[in-house]
């Protein structure tokens, strides 16, 4: 079985789409990231909902070995950018990206096409193949 499949039908039930998920080690404890988005926003009663519905399926699909913490949230304003439809869907917006370079860049994300993504830059577009982003997330000028 496919826990993060699972999880999606968990959220969708919800109204909600799963954005993505993560295993992070916080202070000792594992800690399993249910990321969510949903149209109109992600307010906390929907995060508790959903984390109360995929409790009981995790207890029997386990995400992670051992002992863990279930957090659902939004990605916020400022989120990493990893799969193909994470580009499509932040069109528009600022991004940062790191380069396998080593070079960063700055600029509005334009597109996202066979497999490269697009930024607008003061210098002009330029594309950039997704394997040679080592990270990217959006930003947001204060």
């Amino acid at each position: 079985m496919n826990v993060e499949n699972e999880v999606k039908k968990v959220v969708e039930s919800h109204g909600a789409k799963l954005y993505d998920t993560e295993i992070a080690n916080e202070q000792g404890h594992t800690v399993y990231r249910v990321y969510i988005v949903k149209e109109g926003g992600v307010d906390l009663d929907l995060c508790a909902d959903i984390s109360r519905d995929l409790s009981p399926m995790l207890d029997v699909y386990p995400p992670v070995s051992g002992q863990y913490y279930l957090e659902v949230s939004s990605p916020g304003v400022e989120r990493t950018l990893k799969k193909p439809e994470h580009f499509k869907n932040s069109v528009g917006e600022n991004v940062y990206l790191k380069l396998s370079s080593g070079d960063k860049v700055k600029g509005k994300l334009a597109g996202f096409e066979n497999g490269e993504v697009i930024i607008k830059t003061e210098h002009g577009e330029k594309r950039y193949p997704l394997t040679s982003i080592r990270k990217a997330r959006t930003y947001y000028e204060w």
